[in-house]
């Protein structure tokens, strides 16, 4: 039958009149106005404005980067509200289903908790690729999303592009590719893909690459019709002024991103050359992001010595299929230079 948008939406969503704002029912040409219509403090002092709720300026601009229109993108408080809108929109609680990939990003299990969805996990396989005969497995007519995360956190490393595609024209419901880490791979975005897929959903963040974790930006890249139903159920002002007015000026900075960028990946290729070097390395994961997991004789032993040496780093351990992990997030020079006097301190 197909991808049928129509056929995943909850009900009650279809036929949801979404609120108008003021900033929706009169859209600023840049003209000097006196702005009377929306009950706001009328002494200036930078914010005293209800933001843009259609972030109209910074979509364009991402747009125009992403060979993209507006209309295919949806901007959030940080990926994690543009998750819970796919949620929102799109499972019906008590009912529906989705299925994650283990080990993952761990808000797609706290979300489908919170929304009363079913969390049905199809642990990867060796090598941290999806095992995608058992996803198939897995699918029943209330199956209503897929959440992969590529390249993946915490293992790092970008999933096989035949298996996405095999479970995008295998499937009816939402596939959805968390790509927080792409700006850090040479893979293509999938975003390069979109006019293929109908039911591909691509969510980015500004978080990583994009150096603004604080102001809490995140990104859905979708069809026009999707982001429409999105559209309809997101709070009217969910990106503040201040995060509209930063990001706007971070992401036309593209020189400087990429220049970080490029610093990171370098620092990552410094501390790979010493990882081997450290006896209690028991093995390197192949990274296509800002971080390396490791496993190690004990994590949890190593952590905290790397505590005591002023290190935070992250134990994975807990994860599937990631016992005696350490996740090492790629710093600067000087924080790198650190991390590896630690660790060599260790081994003497």
């Amino acid at each position: 039958m197909g991808f049928n948008l129509e056929n995943i939406t909850r009900e009650n969503v279809k036929g949801l009149k979404p609120y108008s704002s003021a900033r929706d029912e009169y859209v600023s040409d840049g003209s000097r106005m006196v702005f009377l219509d929306a009950n706001e403090n009328p002494f200036e002092n930078g914010v005293n404005r209800y933001p843009d709720p259609q972030q109209r300026n910074l979509k364009s601009i991402l747009a125009e980067q992403k060979s993209l229109q507006p209309e295919n993108i949806l901007l959030g408080n940080g990926s994690d509200e543009v998750l819970d809108l796919l949620f929102r929109a799109f499972c019906e609680p008590g009912v529906d289903n989705i299925i994650t990939l283990p080990p993952t990003y761990g808000m797609y299990k706290v979300l489908s908790d919170i929304n009363h969805i079913e969390n049905r996990e199809v642990l990867l396989l060796d090598g941290f690729q999806p095992n995608v005969s058992g996803i198939l497995e897995q699918i029943d007519k209330r199956t209503k999303m897929i959440f992969i995360c590529s390249p993946n956190n915490p293992t790092g490393n970008s999933f096989d592009s035949s298996s996405i595609e095999n479970l995008l024209t295998s499937f009816e419901g939402l596939v959805v590719i968390d790509e927080a880490y792409i700006d850090f791979s040479n893979k293509l975005s999938w975003v390069t893909r979109l006019n293929e897929f109908p039911n591909l959903v691509i969510t980015q963040t500004l978080s990583k690459a994009y150096g603004m974790a604080g102001i809490r930006l995140g990104v859905c890249i979708a069809s026009v019709v999707i982001i429409a139903v999105l559209n309809k159920i997101k709070p009217p002002y969910n990106v503040n002024e201040l995060t509209q007015s930063h990001a706007l000026k971070r992401v036309t900075d593209q020189a400087r991103i990429q220049s970080e960028v490029r610093e990171i990946l370098e620092q990552k290729r410094l501390l790979l050359s010493v990882l081997p070097q450290i006896g209690f390395v028991d093995k390197i994961y192949p990274s296509d992001a800002n971080f390396v997991l490791v496993k190690v004789d004990d994590a949890a032993k190593r952590y905290e010595q790397l505590l005591k040496l002023g290190v935070v780093v992250r134990n994975r351990s807990s994860q599937p299929l990631c016992e005696n992990t350490l996740r090492f997030t790629i710093g600067t020079r000087d924080e790198n230079i650190k991390l590896v006097t630690a660790l060599k301190s260790l081994i003497e």
